[in-house]
């Protein structure tokens, strides 16, 4: 039986993303124009994975990255909580393949995709929460699968009550580096690279510092 997220803040997750659904998309939606860093990773992350066979965009959101990785010659499909973002992601990028899901717990078989992006996907997630994520994730990616993962960088737990103009209920997390690294490790991953990166200007985003690893599933690695 794999563990979820409990049923009152799934409903709360996924309602307040709902709630700001359409303001995600005019502040987020164009944000990667302004971040060098993360268009370069994502290159990378592209070359790497095209022509290889579906790629995710887990915890799309809107679909900005799906979109960017079509772009750049990538299949793409994407996974999100939120009816709502989702609705935003097919009309956005239509040339993928949308789906409401919960990412603890995939509604995909096994080594289903050839890579996973997963910016900010873990963000509402505790530590236990990520560590079932790690093994979801490892589970759906073929043997030789790419994960390019990115979060803030901290040790706090924020709860946010309001963005927008908005009335959301969000808890959001912060981790270590070497924590998340832990447990991709944990759940068979081999990390290929970490990044740590301090904020951009205040306009462009939340001034975190944020990290991605690149983490590979083993060619020889089964399911697990």
């Amino acid at each position: 039986m794999k563990d979820v997220i409990t049923a009152p803040r799934t409903s709360d997750i996924r309602a307040s993303y709902d709630q700001v659904a359409e303001q995600y998309v005019r502040h987020i939606y164009d944000e990667l124009q302004h971040k060098p860093l993360d268009r370069e990773l994502l290159d990378r992350f592209a070359e790497q994975v095209r022509g290889t066979g579906l790629v995710c965009d887990l915890g799309c959101g809107p679909g900005h990255v799906a979109r960017y990785l079509h772009e750049r010659g990538v299949q793409v499909c994407g996974v999100d909580l939120s009816p709502g973002m989702i609705r935003w992601a097919s009309q956005l990028c239509p040339e993928g393949a949308f789906y409401c899901g919960n990412m603890l717990a995939l509604d995909f078989a096994d080594n289903a995709w050839a890579g996973i992006a997963a910016f900010y996907a873990i963000v509402n997630l505790s530590p236990d929460e990520v560590r079932t994520a790690s093994r979801e994730m490892f589970r759906v990616l073929r043997p030789g699968g790419l994960l390019l993962l990115s979060f803030h960088i901290g040790e706090q737990v924020e709860h946010v009550h309001e963005l927008w103009g908005k009335t959301i209920d969000l808890d959001f997390y912060f981790f270590r580096t070497a924590e998340v690294a832990g447990l991709l490790r944990d759940a068979g991953f081999h990390i290929e690279s970490q990044v740590e990166r301090g904020p951009y200007a205040p306009e462009v985003e939340y001034q975190s510092h944020r990290a991605y690893i690149l983490a590979r599933k083993a060619t020889s690695a089964k399911s697990s």
